[in-house]
């Protein structure tokens, strides 16, 4: 069956029926760390188990197996202890106040901060933050580059 194609006043990215996108993620190039931010994560929604999984998938190509992702409750929607992904269970610990971030850990103690950019959000907007929390060296807040 032939994938159709999207017409031409439509706007990217295009699903494909039965293809999961893939997330809207942008990391800190050199992978110093010497900023804030190691990159920044716009999800579509605000469901945790249908958003993280593919995640942590990029992500685990990039940096190793993840083991640990670290997240505020208050702005997801139904928090599990733990997610699947690639066949693996990654803990989910909970914390309060920071629902603009999300930690990742891969092995021991080996953290990566990502902005996470508000579903909502206006494309200009989410591609501002994004650019400047995945900048080598940022320093800016997360309620500035979300602003």
């Amino acid at each position: 069956m032939p994938i159709p194609l999207p017409s031409s006043f439509a706007s990217g990215p295009w699903p494909v029926p039965g293809v999961p996108l893939l997330p809207r993620l942008e990391l800190e190039p050199t992978m110093t760390r010497d900023g804030v931010f190691d990159g920044a994560w716009w999800p579509r929604s605000d469901r945790v188990l249908a958003e993280l999984p593919d995640l942590i998938t990029a992500l685990g190509a990039h940096f190793g197996r993840i083991v640990r992702v670290g997240l505020d409750t208050s702005a997801w929607d139904g928090v599990p202890r733990s997610v699947a992904a690639n066949g693996l269970t990654v803990k989910i610990n909970w914390f309060p106040g920071s629902d603009a971030t999300i930690s990742i850990t891969r092995g021991f103690q080996d953290h990566f901060l990502l902005l996470v950019v508000p579903p909502g959000t206006a494309p200009a907007t989410a591609a501002a933050a994004m650019a400047g929390a995945s900048a080598t060296g940022n320093h800016t807040p997360a309620a500035e580059l979300l602003h």
